[in-house]
């Protein structure tokens, strides 16, 4: 397969000035909208999913335990930020950096009080059979305690604020103490003679810490409300059954985001990854792509007006995209959802859907969006399922 240098930036700049973006409005949506999916070291494989990662082993066992007692009882003492409250400057405390950084035991720390979970009885953890292999998934169906294990497991236990339009999130590269104190108890059992703190620095300095599979894990938080904030009624549906599609649509959505950062070394939250994982998202959920759907996630369903509250907000980049940037994104994404929609509909059978994805990853946002988008999907589609001998 091809990379992306077949799409040179001067046809990405040509594709703009057609939205009326040139100087630096241009400037602005080049570097935003730029694909650094990796696509040099990627072998597709014959079929899906993937092999799972190391990680999965603990977490099977985490699962179990979640069976018996209770996922946050058993999850409390092996995810060390759920033993903390969520409290403005907790993370830039001493005991909270030694606890989280170095694996410090919290038993007699004052600060460690535990993480308030209004309903642990509507907490789960499912080990979820995802195309980039099995992944754990962690669902709660209370909005306030989803909150809660955002900002404790994403943003370091501080209160900082989480969109309502927010209800999944991908913890990736976490470091599991839980997974380290294991690997140092099974060499001080290995090493009777000489297990010192001294002797384990150095095997934790040398042998562990450049190798991150040992000890990083991946897991998915996800809340079963309504899906970007979008009422029931918005698309014709009764409530319960939306309840029912959102919760399928964030996990598919967040599962793809894993297998992009398995296959392509990325995962960023800016629009392309957006849309792309979307479109897993609604044909995992409806079985087919959806172009105003999308829109209304994103709030861009008004075009030219933008609805505020969509998603489309919480992806304006850092620093944020100027307003007349802001303004081309949104033609950009209307028009992509169309092509997309429109290339989904040549592509209907299920078992394709993973290389549709990998396809789109071959793509930019201007790329998406312009005139005979569709035709040029298909023929990338049909390269890709040649190189996976699909």
């Amino acid at each position: 397969m091809k990379t992306q240098s077949d799409s040179p930036e001067d046809e990405r700049t040509e594709i703009l000035a057609s939205y009326g973006a040139g100087g630096s409005v241009a400037g602005e949506l080049l570097a935003y909208n730029r694909n650094v999916f990796n696509h040099s070291k990627a072998v597709l494989p014959p079929s899906f999913p993937l092999p799972d990662e190391p990680f999965i082993e603990v977490w099977n066992e985490y699962a179990a335990d979640a069976d018996e007692r209770g996922a946050f009882d058993a999850l409390k003492p092996r995810l060390v930020q759920l033993q903390f409250p969520i409290q403005a400057g907790i993370s830039e405390t001493e005991a909270y950096r030694s606890a989280t950084r170095r694996g410090a035991p919290t038993d007699d720390l004052p600060e460690a009080t535990s993480l308030a979970i209004k309903r642990p009885d509507l907490l789960q953890l499912v080990i979820h059979p995802a195309l980039g292999g099995r992944v754990p998934l962690l669902i709660t169906n209370h909005r306030e305690d989803f909150v809660s294990l955002i900002q404790a497991l994403t943003l370091r236990n501080e209160p900082a604020p989480v969109p309502d339009s927010q209800g999944a999130s991908t913890v990736s590269g976490y470091n599991n103490w839980d997974r380290i104190r294991r690997m140092r108890a099974k060499w001080e059992k290995e090493n009777p003679a000489d297990h010192s703190e001294e002797a384990w620095q150095l095997i934790f300095q040398w042998n562990i810490i450049p190798n991150k599979a040992l000890y990083q894990d991946r897991f998915i938080l996800l809340s079963d409300g309504p899906y970007s904030a979008v009422p029931a009624h918005d698309l014709g549906l009764d409530t319960a059954e939306w309840r029912r599609l959102s919760l399928v649509i964030r996990r598919e959505h967040e599962c793809l985001h894993y297998l992009t950062k398995r296959l392509f070394d990325s995962m960023q939250n800016n629009l392309l990854d957006e849309i792309i994982a979307d479109y897993m998202g609604l044909v995992g959920a409806i079985g087919r792509y959806r172009a105003d759907w999308f829109l209304r996630f994103v709030g861009v369903d008004r075009f030219p007006d933008y609805r505020p509250g969509g998603r489309l907000e919480n992806y304006r980049g850092d620093p944020p995209l100027s307003d007349a940037a802001f303004s081309v994104l949104q033609a950009l994404v209307k028009d992509a959802a169309g092509n997309l929609e429109a290339f989904d509909s040549r592509h209907p059978q299920p078992k394709h859907k993973p290389l549709v994805a990998v396809t789109l990853t071959y793509f930019t946002l201007e790329q998406l969006a312009a005139k005979g988008a569709a035709d040029r999907l298909s023929a990338k589609f049909m390269e890709v399922a040649g190189a996976a001998g699909a």
